[in-house]
């Protein structure tokens, strides 16, 4: 359920793409959806949306009569007409019957269950609604542009045509022609009927009431008709006498409103509107947007009232294409009309004043954001070239927006409000324009001088960092940082947008002495407190740096894809731990967090690589688009996706909280109110806008799977276009020059210059289609069409000499006559009077007489061939002259360069040749022919000329082989060329070659980097090794460590150590993946572990009876990698632990499988080994106690009791290795943990044990632990497990470790609280939903919350809101006073073994004082309804 949203915009240039329903709903068509928006006089709301065509909605139409006035019928350019129920907004039923694309229908007033539609072939068909049937009928072979139906006779259908022509046809006589009304001499472009039938209304001339052909007037029936047209007048015709009676020409009025966008081109386009009981006042449109409400009774010249003169701005600033009108049943008559000018406006027909304004988006909604400063101001960035400012908080008007377009001139992709500055928005475009714009201020924006090369990315604000930070006069507080798709990020200066913008990659190379490549930047985010900044990049990585210097902290190699967004924890109302909270999305579909606060409040000496995140949201489909941090909320997120869905989610529980599935495409954006915790606004790809509120979506999580969304998109952009094979008959839409179509019909439905993939579904298409099949009508050439094939003839080439050629075709008398004067002029010194030979009509004696009479000729003759625009003859006739410079000259200008002339060039001069290679070269250029250009400039020696234009055209191999074989070996153009190549390459996906380009490049860091990026286990491995050929130590190490997990993961354990064996340095991982194998193996061989097939092994990976797994482990350290307490070096135990201490290991969660925590857990225990070998027994017993704690709070019960079995098999922590003799002590805190746990699991065994023992079982065995596993929280034991032999047996541990009251104290404090929260949280559900009014709605999503709380409220009827938060005060303030080594290290439920040792003492020996202490533990701490149950039996 969305609450506010802006539609797309209405599609323009269809006749009738918007209609209304009596009971006040509005369907208007944009893109391939009908929005449909629910109106009154005073406001307007977007209720949902009809969504079902292939292509371009042309036309919307409701049915009038009251039964049916919820069922609607649309049209589209795809050749559909669809019948919908608007109530329901489902289809009811489609029909194909068009071939052709659909250009207007129309449903019958007269009949409600008639619907005529029309095609650009001409067609003409009509679908009656209650029995599908369909009758097609082809009144002219005209372009249909509009039709209309008669509300007064079924029979009756008005159509206009493209050229103008008016035809009234009889649907009842299969189409018959009634009437041709000709008089427009241009496209038809609205028809309305009268709605008072007969033709006695208005006034007109007195000629036109004569009677015609002997009958009166009076006596003819027929209906006023009225037109408007591209040529400007409005037509009023008498249907019964098939002639105009009225002209009405459009008043030239001063444009009003708002400014536009003078790039915007538009066409006239007349709409006219009869509203119903108004026979003689009709509505038109003007030429700028205008409103015009004719009285057609009235005399004179001023026939006419302009709406919206009330107060300025109320008048659309662009054509109108649509108007339609109601009357409510409070009796108000209301107009809505739709225009170029992307709003939609509601109009009073009595006062034709504006009621109310609804703005609509015409692209794709790029990004959105509230204003830090003003309260409720959000920010648009759409894909129609403009930034709408929307205030939210409007009470007057739900819908105040407020659009710029001045300077933008393409889509607005990135916008950011400064942090302080009220009304100060910044704004990246498509086209990499940057600029700032002050949203209160009439004045265009201030543009930075450096514009990105490719899409701004991502704005921020941020401290400035060098140079802007080092003594710049008025410095300031703020920087405006852009990054782009070429990956660079540039820091921008407020106050001098005109300087140059700097690029930080230069500081961070020279603060972090970086020699390689940096990866391009993808995306920016400041901290909110300006201390650090993190930096998203193409391969993945995350960079955090700490401002002003840009010290590099940390990298976060966690992602494996270009980084799409990131996001700071906001740091007001939370706890400090949040505060360095970092999200980040990518194309991979996992939302990752960490947790930077202890790198950010301690800063590392050198800088750290983190791989593990602090939580991981899984669940979308599809790439992150955008995130957002609650501002209401601590580690509450919302992100948007490609999937098509917005999800929110409680970070810290990795839980998921609520999915929003209410746009139709992908999603871009998206953003928390500022003012409303429950509220969320998002955009997309379906140029919309929507609110929506967290606590009333249907959803949890997204949906499972991919959505067929992109997969439907391709479909229908890729289906197969129809040929354009009718020459005879024109199509509706014409080819288009220079972006216009000649016949001005362009229907651009709403942005320019969009990306490939996304032009079918924003521009209608323009191919012109056949004529329909079924009648028949072939072109007029297929008429002249013979039975035998044509011969053949050979094409006489044209003379290069037309002119004297002609002259030599007159007749006899004068070509006698020309001998004559011809021998008068060579034979005599004085020629005829007149005659000079070569010019005039003597023109063909030029070829007879002297060189000077050839050259008169030759200009002549030149004149001629321009004229007829044969320039290749003219170079000839120049070139015969000896003229060759002008000859070339002329090609040259003419762009008819060929080879010949080349070849003669040279003999010009080479100054001469040398330029004409050039003219050669460029015409070659513009004919897409590289190769042979790129030659022809070698042969003037321009080898780096030709070297440039082979790269700038991408073909960089052969650019590459160029400068090899014609420069020297150490040409530094050679390391470009193989970079540029290399970064192509990286981005096709051709990783290899990438790789080689760089190797050759001599980057090989780069080269290690590219091949590790598929990140599979044969790339990192063959990326490792490179690097380690090269000498990048750190990146070979940290190759190869992410090649041995996953080699880890998969049970490949020797190739996993066999990877880390090159690398010296990573000695102290391979006792990490020795003793994980081992743990592994030892787990399979005891049934509570069952990895996946293991593909290799080691021999020594076995546990011999005698050991146990620490002295295991100690003996292959020793026998295989050489590592004992006497170890110096690198292979000394403390170099080791210290390598691993460096490795950090996230916390538990609940998504983490099971192999990675036996990976994290033999990670501590390698570490507790290291530290026996140093003697460190504190170091020790911590990691002993980690190791055991990562299995424990996974909840692998057996596991964890063999773990315990395996390291103290004795039951006694003190014995820790009898084999070297070693103990420890038992008095610290982590010791006494472990020795509690280790207890606890002996304690189950003996319990387990005895029952199966009662019960004629046997013993229990070991695979049956991991199934016996107790529940969580407090056990309820059956009272059916009686004892039946002696108290003989006696414990073969000491089980007081377990009876702690310290620890009971804190565990009974901890039920509370946790029970109070459930009991709080259950009473506020049920507090807000009774506020709502959905206690009722049957919503099986909250029943069972609903249904525990009245049972919470049924047992304590007098507890209060206010009675459990003083109680939830009081135990958090017990909780505070308990040691933090209680809460750091707990120990097993107390309460549970309490029971469990009472139950095992009516069978096996146990004292008097264990006993007493169990039962006084259970009388003060066993509060809860099960524990009390389960100990009935010995408390009585």
């Amino acid at each position: 359920m969305r609450e506010r949203s802006l539609p797309a915009s209405p599609n323009w240039y269809s006749s009738r793409c918007s209609d209304v329903s009596s009971g006040g709903l509005l369907g208007v068509g944009a893109k391939n959806v009908i929005y449909l928006i629910e109106f009154s006089a005073a406001s307007c709301r977007v209720t949902g949306e009809l969504a079902g065509h292939r292509d371009l909605v042309s036309g919307f139409s409701f049915c009038t009569d009251p039964e049916q006035s919820a069922v609607c019928v649309s049209a589209s350019t795809d050749g559909s007409v669809c019948f919908w129920d608007s109530t329901k907004k489902t289809l009811i039923k489609r029909n194909a019957a068009h071939k052709n694309p659909v250009s207007a229908v129309h449903w019958s007033p007269a009949d409600k269950n008639l619907v005529v539609s029309g095609d650009e072939k001409g067609v003409v068909v009509c679908h009656w609604f209650h029995t599908g049937d369909t009758a097609s009928f082809f009144p002219e072979p005209r372009t249909i542009f509009c039709l209309t139906c008669s509300p007064h006779s079924w029979k009756s259908v008005a159509v206009g045509y493209k050229d103008g022509m008016i035809v009234l046809i009889d649907i009842s006589k299969k189409g018959e022609v009634t009437q041709r009304l000709r008089g427009h001499d241009n496209e038809i472009h609205s028809l309305a009927w009268s709605p008072l039938i007969g033709e006695d209304a208005l006034y007109t001339r007195a000629e036109d009431h004569e009677a015609t052909n002997g009958v009166s007037a009076g006596e003819e029936s027929g209906c006023y008709l009225a037109s408007g047209s591209k040529d400007q007048t409005v037509r009023i015709w008498s249907t019964a006498k098939g002639k105009g009676v009225m002209t009405l020409k459009l008043p030239f009025l001063k444009r009003r409103g708002s400014a536009v966008d003078p790039g915007v081109k538009e066409r006239i386009w007349l709409n006219v509107h009869w509203p119903k009981g108004r026979a003689t006042q009709l509505v038109t449109s003007c030429f700028s947007g205008e409103l015009v409400m004719w009285d057609l009774a009235k005399s004179g010249k001023q026939k006419w009232s302009l709406f919206g003169t009330s107060s300025e701005g109320q008048n659309h600033s662009r054509i109108v294409f649509n108007m339609s009108s109601v009357q409510l049943q409070d009796g108000q008559e209301l107009l809505i009309s739709t225009s170029m000018d992307r709003e939609i406006k509601c109009w009073d027909l009595n006062s034709l004043s504006c009621c109310w304004t609804l703005p609509t988006l015409g692209g794709h909604v790029y990004t959105l954001t509230f204003s830090p400063v003003a309260v409720g101001c959000l920010a648009l960035g759409v894909g129609d070239n403009m930034i709408r400012v929307w205030n939210t908080l409007g009470t007057q008007n739900q819908y105040d927006v407020k659009s710029f377009w001045q300077s933008i001139k393409s889509k607005v992709t990135a916008l950011s409000w400064h942090p302080k500055k009220e009304g100060s928005l910044a704004f990246g475009t498509d086209d990499g324009k940057v600029g700032i714009y002050d949203v209160f201020s009439s004045k265009p924006p201030h543009i930075s001088s450096s514009y990105h090369r490719k899409t701004v990315y991502t704005l921020a604000w941020g401290p400035p960092v060098p140079p802007l930070s080092f003594g710049a006069e008025g410095k300031q507080s703020y920087s405006l940082y852009s990054c782009a798709g070429e990956g660079v990020v540039l820091q921008h200066d407020p106050s001098r947008l005109s300087g140059e913008a700097t690029d930080i990659d230069k500081l961070i190379r020279d603060t972090n002495n970086i020699q390689h490549k940096l990866s391009p930047h993808t995306d920016i985010s400041w901290k909110p407190d300006g201390k650090v900044v993190a930096i998203g990049n193409e391969d993945g990585s995350i960079d955090v740096y700490q401002a002003p210097s840009l010290t590099l902290l940390c990298s976060i190699q966690q992602h494996h894809k270009i980084i799409n967004a990131l996001r700071w924890h906001h740091d007001h109302g939370s706890p400090p731990e949040h505060h360095c909270l970092l999200a980040s999305g990518s194309s991979n579909a996992v939302v990752y967090v960490h947790n930077l606060h202890s790198i950010i409040e301690n800063p590392p000496e050198s800088p750290v690589m983190l791989t593990e995140p602090y939580r991981r949201l899984s669940g979308h489909t599809a790439k992150i688009t955008s995130m957002a941090w609650s501002p209401h909320h601590s580690g509450r997120l919302v992100t948007a996706s490609y999937d098509g869905t917005a999800q929110v989610w409680d970070v810290l529980e990795e839980a998921a909280v609520s999915n929003y599935r209410g746009h139709t495409g992908y999603l871009l954006c998206a953003d928390w109110s500022p003012v409303d915790p429950d509220v969320i606004w998002t955009g997309g790809k379906d140029f919309t806008v929507q609110e929506w509120k967290v606590s009333e979506q249907e959803f949890t999580k997204p949906p499972k799977g991919k959505k067929l969304v992109r997969l439907q998109d391709r479909k229908a952009s890729s289906k197969p276009k129809k040929s354009n094979t009718a020459p005879g008959c024109g199509g509706w839409m014409e080819p288009s020059v220079n972006g216009e179509a000649l016949t001005e019909v362009n229907r651009v439905v709403t942005e320019q210059g969009l990306p490939a993939e996304d032009e079918e579904e924003e521009v209608r298409s323009t191919n012109s289609l056949e004529s329909p099949a079924a009648f028949e009508r072939k072109p007029p050439s297929a008429a002249k069409s013979k039975d035998k094939p044509d011969v053949l003839k050979k094409k006489k080439p044209r003379s290069m000499l037309p002119l004297s050629t002609s002259m030599d075709h007159r007749p006899k008398e004068e070509l006698l006559q020309d001998c004559v004067t011809l021998a008068s002029v060579r034979n005599s010194a004085a020629p005829p009077a007149g005659c000079v030979p070569g010019q005039g009509d003597y023109i063909h004696l030029g070829l007879f007489h002297d060189r000077e009479a050839l050259y008169r000729m030759f200009e002549a003759e030149e004149e001629s061939h321009v004229e007829a625009g044969h320039y290749d003859s003219v170079v000839y006739l120049r070139l015969w002259s000896g003229d060759l410079q002008g000859a070339l000259q002329l090609a040259t200008e003419r762009g008819e360069l060929n080879d010949h002339l080349l070849s003669i060039a040279p003999m010009a001069g080479f100054e001469v040749w040398s330029r004409t290679v050039e003219a050669f070269v460029k015409q070659l250029c513009l004919q897409e022919q590289f190769l042979k250009a790129a030659s022809h400039l070698l042969s003037i020696n321009k080898v780096y000329e030709a070297v440039d234009l082979l790269r700038s055209n991408k073909l960089y191999r052969e650019a590459i082989a160029l400068v090899k074989a014609r420069l020297p070996a150490d040409e530094p153009l050679l390391k470009e060329l193989y970079t540029c190549w290399a970064a192509v390459l990286e981005k096709d996906g051709h990783l290899s070659a990438a790789a080689k380009c760089y190797l050759a490049a001599g980057c090989s860091f780069d080269a290690a980097k590219v091949i590790g990026r598929k990140n599979d286990v044969p790339s990192l491995r063959t990326a490792a090794d490179l690097a380690r050929i090269s000498g990048e130590e750190d990146l070979a190490q940290m190759l190869a460590l992410r090649c041995a997990k996953d080699l880890a993961a998969a049970q490949d354990w020797v190739t996993a150590q066999e990877v880390l064996s090159s690398q010296s340095p990573l000695l102290a991982h391979r006792l990490h993946l020795c003793v994980a194998e081992l743990l592994a193996a030892t787990l399979a061989d005891s049934d509570v572990f069952s990895p996946a097939s293991s593909v290799s092994g080691h021999p020594w990976a076995t546990l011999r009876s005698s050991d146990t797994i620490q002295d295991r482990a100690r003996d292959i350290w020793k026998e295989e990698f050489h590592v004992c307490p006497n170890s110096a070096g690198d292979r000394s135990a403390k170099a080791l632990l210290q390598k691993l201490q460096s490795v950090e290991t996230p916390a538990w969660s609940s998504s983490m499988p099971l192999r990675q925590v036996l990976l994290y857990s033999s990670l501590h225990l390698t570490r507790s080994l290291l530290s026996w070998l140093l003697d460190d027994d504190e170091q020790l017993i911590t990691e002993l106690w980690h190791a055991a704690a990562w299995l424990r709070d996974a909840g692998h019960f057996g596991i964890t009791a063999v773990f315990c079995r395996l390291l103290f098999p004795e039951g006694d922590v003190g014995v820790f290795s009898r084999k070297h003799s070693k103990t420890l002590q038992r008095s610290e805190a982590e010791a006494s943990s472990l020795q509690a746990l280790v207890c606890y699991h002996r304690l189950y065994e003996c319990w387990w044990r005895d029952s199966a023992v009662q019960n004629g079982t046997g013993s229990c065995s070991e695979d049956e632990l991991d199934d016996r596993a107790p529940p969580a929280g407090t056990l309820e034991l059956e009272e059916s497990v009686r004892p039946t032999s002696s108290r003989s047996k006696e414990l073969d541990f000491e089980p007081s470790v377990l009876l702690s009251e310290p620890h009971a104290a804190c565990q009974a404090a901890q039920r509370s609280v946790r029970e109070i929260q459930e009991r709080l949280a259950a009473m506020v559900l049920q507090h807000s939903q009774v506020l709502e009014g959905q206690l009722d709605c049957g919503d099986k999503q909250d029943s069972s919350l609903l249904s525990a709380a009245a049972v919470e409220q049924g047992s304590g009827e007098q507890e209060t809101f206010l009675s459990l938060s003083s109680k939830m005060s009081r135990f958090q303030e017990e909780l505070a006073n308990i040691p933090d080594t209680i809460k750091m290290f707990p120990r097993p439920d107390v309460v549970e073994c309490c029971l469990v040792l009472l139950h095992l003492s009516k069978s096996s020996s146990t004292s008097d004082v264990l006993r007493r202490q169990a039962k006084d533990l259970l009388r003060k701490y066993g509060t809860s309804p099960s524990v009390l149950k389960a100990s009935r039996g010995f408390l009585t």
